[in-house]
């Protein structure tokens, strides 16, 4: 029963993040198209890479989608909307490395991780990213 609980709860916390940020985008997105589209330092995917690996969460299809997540919103999502998406990751990365540490409940953390990286597909256009 507490398993079930807290993937629910994990997954709610995922998508309230996401809910919240979806209106943030839509904010931005007279702000970004009316700012010059600058490509991101060389340096930005290889730190959110580096920064991610250090923090694993020890199930494969969640950690690419950390790791896929963090470069897109390190690349492509203005300055002024990073904060939110960075609490999302940190979230996750808290919630899910939980779950990870638990036998019983690290089987199901890989649906969950696939659910997160769908709906994160639809929510991140916005921005280009592509993952």
């Amino acid at each position: 029963m507490s398993r079930s609980l807290l993937l629910v709860s994990c997954l709610v916390v995922g998508l309230l993040v996401l809910a919240c940020s979806k209106q943030e985008t839509n904010r931005n997105e007279t702000n970004r198209s009316a700012a010059t589209n600058s490509a991101a330092p060389a340096s930005a995917s290889p730190v959110a890479t580096v920064n991610a690996s250090a923090e694993a969460v020890g199930v494969p299809e969640c950690d690419k989608f950390i790791n896929e997540y963090e470069a897109c919103v390190n690349g492509k999502v203005p300055e002024q909307a990073r904060a939110q998406f960075n609490s999302a990751l940190k979230t996750w990365r808290t919630e899910w490395k939980k779950l990870a540490a638990n036998p019983q409940t690290k089987a199901s953390l890989v649906t969950a991780c696939k659910t997160q990286l769908e709906t994160a597909r639809t929510s991140m256009k916005a921005y280009n990213c592509t993952f």
